[in-house]
């Protein structure tokens, strides 16, 4: 049975009424199609737990590729309020903390790449270390790693790895500050000194883009975009070391409910106040490894340009790699909010979930600020992805957050056994993308299959006010892991 009310086309609200201890009501974006394997999928529970946590704000929010997660849904938001008893939860922000997402544009056109997109997407495959497991040729000593999770993206590039000037198009520019390197363990520690640099496995990947279609020119010219434009989109997060802090804290903030008195309907959800010991030092550690991932984005641009370059003989200048943005998804912040007409401090998680601050933000680089913050929004990789900006409606609905990417609408069993490699195989080329895994049954598991189409996800937030679309890129090369 549906316990959802109607708000409009794109929006449903789950009341308070639904589970005795919720403190707010839910709200999923969604369209009337979505609702079926929404409700199916039994994330509507997570939805309603997320709305217990002491100090939430407003609503528990639902972007429209949500899935059931660990705690939270992936796709789920909420905003709470340190001043008034509000927790920080490491499911809210998930086991890989500070997964995202880089797009890089080139001055290259499809044509220039098309006769070698196979050398292409082979020389990505062996320049950029992918797979379970499979670590960096970019080793640091455990001095550089503790530096690299201070400094973040920033730490790459004093090291070699691309410009100064692309630190300004990163979210924080590829640094989150109050981060404090002593509080990781060494079995973080050790775990994160052979992977920066590498893209891992799951549905992290490396694509070779083409602009197939721009629906806001202004943007698009504003983002350097152009119709037939090659461009390169990384999702990837902090690795091993960005698990392990989150398993570290989870066990680290176990007792912290009871010891604060906070009544959750799950254990998953386990917090601790904000202002607490144990909530400051979890968010301390997050940061190091949202840094962490910063670095790694950092360094595998660098590496796909040197790929670049090496595949098609051409020069830095003729191959014009530059970077559009960079975008965390899994992650949580300490930002500034308006609720009911007064400005607060708020604690935002989001879990599968994107910034997406309006034009005029000064959290946003200068480039865009007339236009709003670039959002990154890919899909499965044998159809599209694509490039939003932020709204002024994202920032009164959604605390300034839109959907990540296109959403599972099956599980990774299932998906494997829906079709054989070969027939993804086949199917990719019949799409006219050339794909290279280092194993089969990830790259099953990712199959365009297992996917909603990201389209109507994108689609429910234009239309919902809280993103606008601005192009749509379609894959040519894929590299998994």
């Amino acid at each position: 049975m549906n316990p959802l009310q109607k708000i409009n086309e794109c929006l449903w609200e789950l009341p308070v009424s639904y589970k005795a201890g919720m403190r707010v009501p839910g709200r999923i974006y969604a369209s009337e199609k979505m609702l079926d394997h929404i409700v199916g999928d039994n994330c509507l529970e997570q939805v309603a737990n997320v709305a217990f946590l002491p100090g939430i704000q407003k609503y528990s929010l639902a972007m429209p590729d949500i899935h059931w997660g660990y705690g939270f849904p992936i796709g789920g938001c909420c905003a709470t309020d340190p001043n008034e008893g509000g927790v920080i939860s490491p499911g809210g922000v998930g086991y890989d903390i500070n997964c995202g997402v880089r797009l890089m544009r080139t001055h290259l056109k499809r044509e220039d790449v098309a006769p070698k997109i196979h050398e292409l997407v082979a020389q990505l495959f062996r320049d950029i270390p992918c797979g379970l497991g499979r670590g960096s040729d970019l080793k640091m000593s455990y001095a550089d790693e503790r530096q690299c999770v201070d400094q973040g993206a920033r730490w790459a590039v004093e090291h070699g790895f691309g410009r100064a000037e692309d630190l300004d198009f990163i979210e924080e520019n590829g640094r989150l500050a109050d981060a404090e390197p002593s509080n990781i363990t060494d079995r973080a520690l050790e775990r994160g000194k052979g992977q920066l640099g590498s893209l891992g496995s799951g549905n992290h990947f490396l694509e070779v883009q083409v602009v197939d279609e721009i629906f806001y020119e202004n943007a698009a010219d504003v983002m350097g975009l152009f119709l037939g434009q090659v461009t390169v989109m990384i999702h990837c997060g902090s690795r091993g070391f960005g698990y392990q802090v989150c398993d570290d804290y989870l066990k680290i903030l176990r007792n912290a409910p009871q010891k604060y008195g906070i009544q959750l309907p799950d254990r998953q959800l386990v917090s601790a106040p904000v202002r607490s010991p144990e909530g400051e030092e979890y968010l301390s550690s997050m940061r190091c490894a949202a840094n962490y991932a910063f670095a790694n984005r950092q360094v595998l641009m660098s590496k796909t340009e040197q790929a670049f370059l090496h595949a098609l003989d051409i020069s830095p200048r003729e191959l014009g790699m530059e970077l559009v943005y960079d975008v965390p998804h899994n992650i949580a912040k300490l930002e500034q909010h308006k609720v009911d007409g007064r400005e607060k401090t708020l604690c935002v998680h989001r879990k599968g979930a994107t910034r997406a601050f309006p034009p005029g933000h000064a959290m946003i680089p200068e480039r865009y600020r007339p236009i709003g913050q670039p959002v990154l929004v890919p899909g499965d990789m044998g159809r599209y992805s694509f490039v939003l900006v932020g709204t002024d409606g994202a920032m009164k609905q959604t605390w300034g957050t839109v959907c990540h990417g296109a959403g599972r609408m099956m599980s990774r069993a299932r998906a494997k056994k829906e079709k054989s490699f070969q027939d993804l195989q086949r199917e990719m080329s019949e799409r006219g993308v050339v794909m290279m895994a280092q194993g089969r049954s990830t790259a099953l598991e990712e199959a365009p299959w297992a996917y909603k189409d990201v389209e109507n996800v994108v689609d429910v937030c234009h239309n919902a006010g809280i993103a606008r679309k601005v192009a749509r890129l379609r894959p040519i090369g894929v590299v998994k892991g």
